[in-house]
């Protein structure tokens, strides 16, 4: 039992960022964190962006373009990308967990690209016991996500994309949930993202230089629920990210690139409750309540936190990432993350190299966290390999 409690603890704080109770404060303000289910789709699934802050809406295509922005993928300059991710996640605390992804994309035409990714997360052996102590069965939870992505060039400049994802989620394996007994069932959901992506060479003095926006609306679904009682379902994590980044070519061999991306949760704030109770449970003291349907609760999340428009701006987090490449062969990277202290806390740098070898890439990246002495994102790292076969495609035909 101590085991499963130290694993569910560690995994709901840590992977959420739900660092602090909602009852506690600092700094004279509330800590109130927002959380989801299936928070392992928000992880930034690559080496690449990863070294950046976990920016990545606006930098220039690549194959795990369906995470960030799937409308970049109608700008790629490979014909077919393939990339294959490995993070040892939350080592610090549980040695067995890992998050894998492999995601690539296919040129149709011109102006067409279709791309698919599987996101696996594995969240090692957890011990299964009963309310006396006794040991039931060892069991590994598991989620993963499986996406299709669609992008379509919309004029010189500008792209459209869509993505649709299918969500898994076994948690329990089937074992009864506390003394209640209440069964439990693995989790099931879909989801869809909508984005824009606008790219334009914008010189710089003398210098040649390329200006790209980005916009990402991603995890548009149903709630996901782990029993029969579906007052108890959680919602994905529907989130709006935007961001620009500017590429400045400064000779014949170097550039460097400087994105910024902003994130929020679309996801009802929870609410601060009362003492008085009613048939119902307990009033809502400040904000609003979040048992509500998953559209209302995408509206309300920009209007319902306790702590009115202030708390509302805390809710945003920042990706600050700089790219520089050598050749276009050698990268260097670097990024900073940055989240409310009332609203998780996480704050990190990154660090990260890339080196493109024909038609193969290596990406690897680094988190400093900056919040707190024994944080759990120290030391993890990013793996990231590549095939980029740019001129692959010889057959495709001019649409």
């Amino acid at each position: 039992m101590v085991k499963k409690l130290f694993f569910i603890t560690a995994f709901s704080i840590f992977v959420t960022g739900n660092l602090f109770s909602q009852n506690t404060t600092i700094l004279g303000q509330q800590l109130n964190a927002i959380t989801t289910g299936v928070p392992f789709l928000t992880i930034a699934p690559d080496a690449r962006s990863g070294a950046m802050g976990d920016a990545g809406v606006a930098s220039s295509p690549d194959a795990n373009s369906v995470h960030w922005n799937p409308a970049k993928y109608a700008f790629i300059d490979q014909d077919v990308s393939l990339n294959l991710s490995y993070i040892p996640w939350l080592r610090n605390l549980v040695k067995d967990i890992n998050f894998q992804n492999l995601s690539g994309s296919y040129k149709l035409g011109k102006n067409q690209v279709v791309a698919a990714s599987l996101m696996y997360f594995s969240l090692g052996n957890i011990e299964f016991t009963d309310i006396a102590g006794t040991k039931i069965r060892d069991f590994k939870p598991n989620e993963f996500s499986l996406d299709f992505a669609y992008a379509l060039k919309l004029s010189k400049y500008l792209s459209g994309g869509i993505a649709f994802r299918y969500i898994h989620s076994n948690l329990t394996g089937g074992i009864p949930a506390g003394g209640s007994g209440t069964p439990t069932k693995p989790g099931n959901a879909v989801a869809g993202d909508i984005s824009m992506f606008y790219t334009k060479d914008v010189k710089l003095e003398d210098k040649n230089g390329k200006f790209n926006f980005g916009l990402n609306i991603s995890n548009l679904g149903n709630k996901i629920s782990y029993s029969d009682d579906n007052y108890y379902a959680n919602f994905l994590p529907a989130n709006l990210r935007i961001g620009a980044a500017y590429t400045l070519e400064l000779d014949e061999y170097n550039s460097i690139t400087a994105m910024l991306d902003i994130n929020k949760l679309l996801v009802p704030t929870p609410a601060l409750y009362g003492p008085d109770t009613t048939a119902d449970g307990e009033l809502v003291q400040h904000g609003l309540g979040d048992n509500v349907s998953v559209p209302v609760g995408i509206f309300q999340s920009f209007y319902d936190a306790p702590g009115g428009f202030r708390e509302e701006m805390h809710e945003l987090m920042y990706s600050a990432g700089m790219e520089y490449w050598y050749m276009k062969q050698f990268a260097v990277r670097a990024g900073y993350f940055n989240e409310h202290a009332t609203k998780g806390n996480r704050k990190y740098f990154t660090l990260g190299i890339g080196v493109k070898l024909n038609v193969l890439n290596f990406d690897f990246a680094y988190i400093v966290p900056t919040a707190g002495r024994q944080n759990p994102l120290a030391n993890t790292l990013r793996f990231t390999l590549g095939f980029n076969m740019a001129n692959f495609n010889k057959g495709v035909k001019e649409k």
